[in-house]
């Protein structure tokens, strides 16, 4: 099938479907072979999809708290700080106005007029007014007086628009700090997924970790095939995802995340890995996107942590290496070795080549059916070797027999 995940190649030739392309040139498709496979998630746990053309930007706007929680830092801050000094400016300006439309502007000094706000003698200072006012700092030099009921009406307006900035904007503030984001850069997962055999089945493993010792609370884990499909009627769905079982019907798929734990998932009939075998497993387009979900045990927020497999990371009868050995008295987990992975004697067949075999043979499905189909072959040459001898034995005893009557 073809893949969507790819990165176009430099060939000028259009975008075709797979039955088309397999009509080009064999140049042409040589190069299409060693085109560099884009992944839908990297292994940081970043989504590789950017959105364009997004003509309904005023989406964004009718969410404004979760935008401004997505942005970047430096742009938040920016925000932040434009934000409060708008509103200090703005309202230092109406303070300005309405000492100016009562004249008091003109009676500075004059200790028989009562001002709107006392020792409000210019713009600079109905603007530290305005921020004393929003801050509720109140220094006690510049005051507003009991004759001034617009000033009074000001203030109250001030005042509670100021609480709504301020819950606003700190509020975007702790949400944004307090993102479990950073969180999931402590849980590890392994570099490579290895195929090898388990309790008698072949079966799809990768291992997680998690680095802190703080837990993750009520910690659960998925997998998703990324592969681009050819439905009967001829649609074609690029990166179609299809669910991959780790254990959702038995519970395995809940996790207690103390220490490292190597998720396995059996290939049989419901697997989409059921047909693929070693040799052909390189030449398959497809990624297997894993998803680590928890709630932080420290703040109680839900988080979650990706990564992918691609083929070439899909290590084919190996398994890992492990990392958890008792101490006096405990247990220690070896990150040094989490990576790390040995071989073992694993079929080269797919699980559905296996299970034929040995249906026929009626022989378990075992790591070493393999081996017995071996032996069994070996049996029959052993067989066959015999019953030559037995002929040949024959064979010398007829001639014996035939000189004897002749004597």
């Amino acid at each position: 099938m073809e893949q969507d995940i790819e990165s176009p190649v430099t060939i000028h030739q259009p975008k075709l479907p797979k039955q088309a392309r397999e009509d080009l040139p064999k140049h042409l498709n040589k190069e299409c072979a060693k085109r560099k496979i884009q992944r839908y998630v990297r292994k940081d746990g970043k989504c590789n999809v950017h959105h364009g053309n997004v003509r309904e930007t005023y989406r964004y706007l009718t969410d404004i708290f979760t935008t401004l929680v997505d942005l970047k830092w430096r742009f938040n801050l920016l925000i932040f700080v434009m934000v409060y000094t708008v509103t200090w400016l703005f309202f230092g300006m109406i303070w300005w106005l309405i000492a100016y439309m009562r004249g008091d502007m003109d009676h500075i000094g004059d200790s028989t007029w009562t001002p709107c706000v006392s020792n409000l003698n210019g713009f600079v200072s109905a603007f530290l007014f305005s921020i004393e006012t929003e801050t509720t700092i109140g220094y006690g030099y510049r005051v507003i007086t009991d004759k001034c009921p617009e000033g009074i009406i000001l203030l109250l307006v001030q005042s509670v628009l100021g609480s709504i900035v301020n819950a606003f904007m700190v509020g975007c503030m702790f949400v944004k700090i307090s993102q479990p984001k950073k969180r999931a850069e402590t849980l590890v997962f392994s570099t490579n997924a290895v195929i090898s055999m388990r309790d008698g089945k072949l079966c799809l493993m990768f291992r997680v970790g998690d680095l802190r010792n703080s837990h993750i609370v009520e910690a659960s884990i998925r997998a998703k095939l990324i592969k681009s499909k050819q439905t009967k009627e001829g649609e074609f769905i690029p990166l179609n995802q299809t669910d991959i079982n780790v254990g959702y019907y038995t519970g395995d798929d809940r996790l207690f995340l103390v220490s490292p734990l190597i998720i396995s998932h059996e290939i049989n009939q419901q697997s989409p890995f059921w047909e693929i075998s070693k040799a052909q497993l390189p030449k398959e387009e497809l990624e297997i996107v894993v998803i680590l979900e928890g709630m932080v045990e420290a703040t109680g927020m839900t988080c979650q942590a990706r990564s992918s497999y691609i083929t070439s990371e899909i290590l084919w009868g190996y398994r890992f290496t492990p990392v958890l050995t008792l101490e006096d008295g405990f247990y220690e987990v070896d990150y040094n070795s989490f990576h790390e992975t040995y071989e073992t004697n694993t079929p080269v067949y797919s699980a559905k080549e296996l299970a034929e075999m040995a249906s026929r043979a009626e022989l378990p499905l075992t790591w070493s059916v393999s081996s017995k189909l071996d032996q069994h072959a070996e049996l029959e040459t052993e067989e066959e070797e015999k019953n030559q001898e037995d002929q040949n034995e024959r064979n010398g005893d007829v001639a014996n027999l035939e000189s004897e009557s002749k004597l």
